[in-house]
């Protein structure tokens, strides 16, 4: 008999009325608010304003979500289009199925195209945005312990995930999702905690190196530590999970993922430390697009900057800085 375990919630969503409420919907929602509050904090400091991310996040996030739940429908084809599929699943997200994988590629080419069409420094914003994205993972995976689903083996130890056989979530029908009997109150790996946990070490960690080096790292190195760091955890803890997933030699999909990616965040590492440019360049950059941004707007709204005769295209004088004096630093 196990004395000690963590409990599972009995429900996976809640009604106000005749609208249903899915506590895996929220769990997102918190995260998106907590990465665009900490992107933002960061990025003022290179000479960013709130506005600037919260443009780029309304570009991002809708691509980034679209892009975790593809790569959940490509990986898990069977779900929604083999012999019991049903289709209309795909849009059915608040029931669990967004790769992380997806979310990162397709949203990183969403804010891509909007910082460029804007002239910001995308590397300043992949290192603003390196520390909220692990915030926002380690929130996220909440919604999982609520669903109850993406659990680890069943182990003894006393922090073991207890699962509950009654309520809607969606753990209730999924004890052991490889098939094997699995006696009542077996406890399994709560590898919800366990993510959240090493993304918010990683989270510190790469605020703290970002502090220390700021000068020594070429701006996009922070991005590439949290991809290191990222798949490096992820690695392990896919590896104790017993859902349901297509093997490649005998190791998950998203562990061979895990490994590729991290082979490439280290090469990413390296090159950027060779061809990368320093951090503060190109935040005089940023600083010199947000300044021309605030006499634009002031000269639409007729301010006091309009009589000086400051503004032009951002965008274009803002691309002129590229060809400075100060790039040959």
């Amino acid at each position: 008999m196990n004395l000690a375990y963590i409990p599972s919630p009995t429900v996976s969503q809640f009604h106000i009325g005749s609208l249903t409420i899915h506590v895996y919907a929220l769990t997102m929602l918190l995260g998106i608010i907590a990465a665009i509050w900490i992107t933002s904090v960061r990025w003022k400091r290179y000479g960013g304003t709130f506005d600037q991310i919260l443009d780029t996040a309304l570009v991002a996030v809708p691509c980034g979500i679209i892009g975790a739940r593809l790569y959940h429908v490509i990986t898990t084809p069977e779900r929604f289009f083999g012999p019991d599929g049903d289709w209309v699943e795909i849009f059915r997200i608040w029931n669990g199925g967004l790769g992380i994988w997806g979310a990162i590629a397709l949203g990183a080419l969403g804010a891509w195209a909007w910082v460029r069409h804007r002239h910001y420094p995308m590397a300043l914003l992949a290192d603003a945005i390196a520390p909220a994205l692990l915030v926002a993972q380690a929130i996220g995976r909440l919604g999982n312990w609520f669903n109850q689903e993406l659990y680890g083996k069943p182990t003894t130890l006393p922090w073991g995930l207890k699962l509950n056989t009654e309520g809607s979530a969606i753990g209730n029908a999924e004890q052991c999702y490889d098939g094997a009997t699995c006696p009542t109150g077996t406890l399994f790996h709560p590898t919800f905690l366990y993510e959240m946990i090493w993304n918010l070490i990683g989270a510190a960690l790469i605020i703290w190196i970002g502090h220390k080096a700021v000068r020594a790292l070429k701006a996009g190195s922070l991005f590439a530590l949290y991809v290191i760091w990222y798949t490096a955890g992820r690695t392990w803890i896919e590896m104790l999970r017993i859902d349901f997933s297509h093997e490649f030699l005998g190791l998950r999909v998203n562990v061979w993922v895990s490994i590729i990616v991290f082979v490439l965040g280290v090469i990413a590492f390296v090159v950027i430390q060779r061809c990368g440019k320093p951090t503060p360049l190109l935040a005089e950059k940023l600083r010199t697009v947000t300044e021309i941004e605030e006499r634009d707007a002031a000269r639409a709204k007729g301010g006091p900057d309009a009589k000086h005769g400051g503004g032009g295209n951002a965008g274009a004088r803002a691309a002129d800085t590229q060809d400075s004096p100060h790039e040959s630093r």
